[in-house]
This record gives C-alpha cells, sequence and structure tokens, in this order.
C-alpha cells in the first residue's frame, strides 16, 4: 500500500489538515494517509504543545469516520526530537510491505536542505509539497521524479489561530473537526 506520511504537532488538529489529507488519497496515488503526531517538532518550542495524549486523541476523534485517514502515535516510541529521516526508516522497517512517502507544505519545501539528513530522504522516499498562501513551490528538474507539487485546495487556518481564538474566549467550532471544540472546551485545554 501507498502511505503517506502526515506529521505533525496538530496542536490542534483542524478542517485544513482533514481536508488536505482528504484530497490526497482522493486524487493521487496515496492509499492512506497516516497522521503522525510528533511528540517534539526539533524546529518548535516543546514549550508551546499541548501534551502528547490530548493531541492524538483529538487525532483519533477528527478521524475516525474516514476509513482511508489513520491516527498515529508511532513516533512516540522514538528518540527526542524527532528527526523525519529517522521516522521515516523506522517506519519502512517496521511495515516493509508499505511505500512510504512524506507530506510537506511549501513553507517546510523551502526550508527543506536545513532538515536532518534530507538528501537521504530525497534518495529514499517520494514527497508530496501542498501549497501554502505565500509561498511558491519550485521543484528543481532533477528531483520531479521524487518530488510533486500538488494542486490541492490552500486553506489557510493556522492551529496558532485556534488557540489564541479559544484562549480569548471565542467559539472556534467551526474551524475543528466534529467533536473537537466540545472535547478541549470539556478539558479546558488552551485558556
Amino acid at each position: 500500500m501507498n502511505i503517506g506520511i502526515f506529521s505533525g504537532s496538530f496542536n490542534p488538529i483542524h478542517v485544513g489538515h482533514l481536508m488536505l489529507a482528504n484530497y490526497i488519497v482522493e486524487y493521487t496515488e496515496i492509499d492512506e494517509v497516516w497522521f503522525l503526531v510528533s511528540p517534539h517538532n526539533p524546529l518548535k518550542s516543546a514549550d508551546e504543545l499541548l501534551d502528547e495524549q490530548n493531541r492524538l486523541h483529538m487525532v483519533e476523534l477528527a478521524l475516525k469516520k474516514y476509513s482511508k485517514l489513520k491516527a498515529s502515535d508511532f513516533e512516540f516510541s522514538l528518540p527526542k526530537p524527532s528527526y523525519t529521516i529517522n521516522t521515516l526508516a523506522a517506519l519502512e522497517e517496521k511495515f516493509p510491505e508499505h511505500e512510504f512517502s512524506l507530506i510537506i507544505g511549501a513553507d517546510n519545501w523551502t526550508d527543506f536542505d536545513s532538515w536532518r539528513s534530507y538528501d537521504k530522504i530525497l534518495e529514499n522516499y517520494k514527497i508530496k509539497v501542498y501549497p501554502r498562501l505565500g509561498e511558491r513551490i519550485t521543484i528543481p528538474k532533477k528531483m520531479k521524479q521524487m518530488v510533486e507539487a500538488l494542486d490541492s485546495p490552500i486553506v489557510e487556518v493556522s492551529s496558532t489561530f485556534i488557540r489564541e481564538g479559544i484562549a480569548e474566549g471565542k467559539d472556534m467550532r467551526a474551524f475543528l473537526p466534529e467533536g473537537i471544540f466540545e472535547y478541549i472546551k470539556e478539558k479546558k485545554l488552551y485558556i
């Protein structure tokens, strides 16, 4: 099976994440998208993250009605911080029956050469780059076989925007998958 790896903090997961993943499984050769909840992104401060179990639970809640989208805690058992090359190698070792592709935003593609072992990722895994507002996706000719710029819709909703709205007491329900706003309110998260 072709598996798209969508790794992120998902702090919290929002409708933009679902729209993108659904687009990928419906309009590309990817059979499933696995949402890998990152315990700690090395490019972000750990202080701003909600604990990993709450974030994972929200992803599980959000994806329960989507058969081709899966929540994963795979990175929880890997050394922290989580480096993509290590995660992809560990996934390949544990699931040799699958082919893995990496899903990243145009903003991450712009900085991709600063990632640990980015050249090994490019050599061994296909990369799907989704558009972000204000970001241009340029793929050098020599990389076109491994890197694809997606023509997916641009949904500019951010987890930061949602967290800030919740902290201000705003109803952010429309930006979140079904049941997530209620979970956040019940657990008093992001306030």
